[in-house]
């Protein structure tokens, strides 16, 4: 492959992950925003972002792919069955919160294809598996549903990403914080 070849595929990549970038700012504050309106954002004309998506629903399920992936990428990247479950729990929790704080609109369209249905089993699976070891090197109580776990686990991901202006490690370290110690005093039990 050439140098030129190189470099105009490195800037059809740069300029698609423009127009998706755009594309998750404009569609997040009004949805039935038009293609012409995501060109404008993106700063490139409305016949590049034609170029790149045949259509208005294509720029919407690659903006939901480009977030799937951004989201799998996110647990990889923690690698959660080798770190230390107390380490990986919060990495991960960054890591997702920083990917559900940045592509919202996205990620809430995550969940219509089959391929992003499957990225989502598969970390749920991950997260099983971490739950599982942090109960079993003592980050966890051996007496803890881990199925009751991670579903509250899934509830205060969700509802920390809707604080959009929240530094990402600060709401892990208060959602791992409030996961493993809960909120009550320990008192009256």
């Amino acid at each position: 492959m050439s140098g030129t070849t190189r470099a105009l595929r490195s800037d059809a990549e740069r300029t698609v992950r423009t127009i998706l970038a755009a594309a998750e700012r404009v569609l997040s504050r009004n949805p039935a925003a038009s293609m012409e309106q995501i060109a404008e954002a993106a700063g490139v004309a409305r016949t590049t972002v034609h170029r790149r998506f045949a259509s208005r629903d294509a720029l919407v399920a690659a903006l939901a792919s480009w977030a799937t992936r951004q989201f799998a990428e996110a647990v990889d990247a923690a690698h959660p069955e080798t770190t230390p479950p107390l380490v990986a729990l919060y990495q991960v929790t960054a890591n997702v919160l920083r990917v559900k704080i940045d592509w919202g609109f996205a990620m809430n369209l995550a969940f219509t294809t089959d391929a992003a249905a499957q990225v989502h089993a598969d970390v749920a699976e991950r997260c099983e598996r971490l739950f599982a070891r942090a109960r079993e090197t003592g980050t966890f109580r051996a007496d803890v549903d881990l199925s009751w776990a991670r579903r509250v686990y899934y509830a205060l991901l969700h509802e920390s990403a809707q604080d959009r202006d929240g530094d990402p490690e600060a709401l892990a370290a208060r959602l791992v914080d409030t996961l493993l110690r809960g909120m009550g005093t320990g008192q009256g039990l």
